[in-house]
């Protein structure tokens, strides 16, 4: 079994208004033949809490106007360091960098398989990583 159509749309709406928002390492799982109650998992980090809210804002309104998909639950807002938002198809988490480190989420998934997301979407994170150079920090 594979993720639905509805949940591949999801996952690339959700991707995309991520990306727009400058979300780091955007990635999707197709969990649904470990899982019961989801199709898919989107990860994506942010470096700062504020961040982590505007591209929440932005792939709800994204997921709303596009899909016409509302949540059936949110959580972790009002701390912004991890806000997962539940469209029952797909699970978006939304975390701070260093939850993201800690938590490792992706540790725990990968062997589920990834689902292929536009290229555009990671585009600015790569963009960024030329600018570092490579010492990583912007000689």
């Amino acid at each position: 079994m594979t993720a639905s159509a509805r949940a591949a749309e999801l996952v690339r709406i959700a991707a995309e208004a991520a990306g727009d928002k400058l979300a780091d390492d955007i990635i999707a799982y197709d969990v649904s033949e470990q899982l019961a109650i989801t199709d898919a998992f989107v990860l994506c980090s942010a470096p700062n809490d504020r961040q982590v809210r505007a591209i929440v804002d932005e792939i709800e309104k994204r997921l709303r106007e596009d899909a016409d998909a509302k949540p059936v639950r949110r959580e972790g807002e009002r701390e912004g360091r991890w806000v997962l938002l539940d469209y029952l198809d797909v699970i978006v988490h939304v975390q701070h960098e260093e939850d993201r480190t800690f938590y490792a989420l992706e540790r725990l998934w990968k062997d589920c398989p990834t689902i292929t997301l536009p290229e555009h979407v990671n585009a600015h994170a790569a963009q960024r990583a030329r600018a570092a150079g490579p010492g990583g920090a912007g000689e």
